[in-house]
């Protein structure tokens, strides 16, 4: 799906504006937060009734219309009609995550320890830490 930008247009005062005034306060920080590169603005005491215009990348625009709606019904129908599935999203993890990448290890990577990278120190399992690293001695002495 191609960049888009948004805004939401609703007054302060007016019950039909509640659902609008409340998705505002309660969802665009983190809509924002969770996508750094689309742009919002908030028009607000300047329309008689609340809406959201999407602006695509191709020039187009959507109007949706949030008069006398709640948040949630906002949110939801934003997130069904313009966001990724959830199924897509997951997709997108798995692909992000199994990429190779050196700083992995456990089950189904490269190394299954971090003792296996060079310059790390070797599992205590198979080679005793040095009496300094742990904490029952102090200078070569047990602590009771």
């Amino acid at each position: 799906m191609s960049r888009l930008d948004f805004s939401v247009n609703y007054n302060v005062h007016g019950e039909h504006h509640r659902g609008a005034k409340e998705f505002v306060f309660w969802h665009l920080a983190q809509l924002q937060y969770n996508n750094p590169h689309v742009q919002v603005a908030t028009f607000k005491n300047l329309t008689p009734t609340p809406f959201i215009r999407v602006f695509f990348e191709s020039g187009e625009e959507a109007l949706v219309d949030v008069d006398s709606r709640p948040r949630q019904e906002i949110q939801d129908h934003i997130k069904r009609v313009f966001c990724k599935t959830d199924a897509k999203l997951a997709e997108e993890t798995r692909e992000r995550e199994s990429k190779d990448n050196p700083a992995n290890f456990g089950w189904g990577c490269d190394r299954q320890c971090l003792c296996e990278v060079s310059g790390q120190l070797p599992c205590p399992g198979v080679v005793p830490l040095p009496k300094v690293m742990r904490g029952r001695y102090i200078n070569g002495q047990i602590v009771e």
